[in-house]
Formats: structure tokens, C-alpha cells, sequence
């Protein structure tokens, strides 16, 4: 069983920058494929960003060159960097981490985020 704890969520102005962390603990054997979701209000559940077990990174469109995904193998965390932050940011976000062949995903409990005008 594996647990993802999101924390670093708050509020914060336009403009300003936030980082979020993922923690996972449990019983991890290997390094998988993690994301970054989020949900506003009234809104479908949105992919952020993604980050694979080798290093590569994928972005939403709405906050490439914005937002930069990384991640600590030796820490078992992954980070959101999250700068020029717009109101349209605002929502929960989520630590995800993807299932492999007969295996399970993983969803953290997600953390708030509210930028202000």
C-alpha cells in the first residue's frame, strides 16, 4: 500500500509563486510515473503536469512555462513549482501516482490553492 501526502497549498497573490510537495511512503519497490492534477469548482479533474520514472515531463498547456514539475527518487517526493500565478490556478490539488501492469494508482488527499486579484 502507498500514501500520498500533499502539503505546501495556500494563499497567495497574482504573480506569486507557490511549491507544492508530494510525499509517498509505504510499500514503494520501484519508481513510477507521478502527476499532478487539479479541480476547481463545478469543474472536470485536469491533468497539471507529469512526471515519468526516468525524468521526463509533460505539461497542460495552460501552465507550460509556468509550472515546473521534479521530483526526489532518494526523498520519494515529487514538487510542483508553480510561478506568475493566476486566479484561473485556483482549485485542489492532487498527487498522482500511475499504475503499472496489474497494479494500483494512487491518489493523494489534495491540497488548496487560492490565488487572489
Amino acid at each position: 500500500q502507498v500514501q500520498l501526502v500533499e502539503s505546501g497549498g495556500g494563499l497567495v497573490q497574482a504573480g506569486g509563486s507557490l511549491r507544492l510537495s508530494c510525499a509517498a511512503s509505504g510499500s514503494i519497490f520501484s519508481i513510477r510515473d507521478m502527476d499532478w492534477y487539479r479541480q476547481a469548482p463545478g469543474k472536470q479533474r485536469e491533468l497539471v503536469a507529469g512526471i515519468t520514472a526516468t525524468g521526463s515531463t509533460n505539461y497542460a498547456d495552460s501552465v507550460k512555462g509556468r509550472f515546473t514539475i521534479s521530483r526526489d527518487n532518494a526523498k520519494n517526493t515529487v514538487y510542483l513549482q508553480m510561478n506568475s500565478l493566476k486566479c484561473e490556478d485556483t482549485a485542489v490539488y492532487y498527487c498522482h501516482m500511475r499504475a503499472i501492469f496489474r497494479g494500483n494508482e494512487y491518489w493523494g488527499r489534495g491540497t488548496q490553492v487560492t490565488v487572489s486579484s
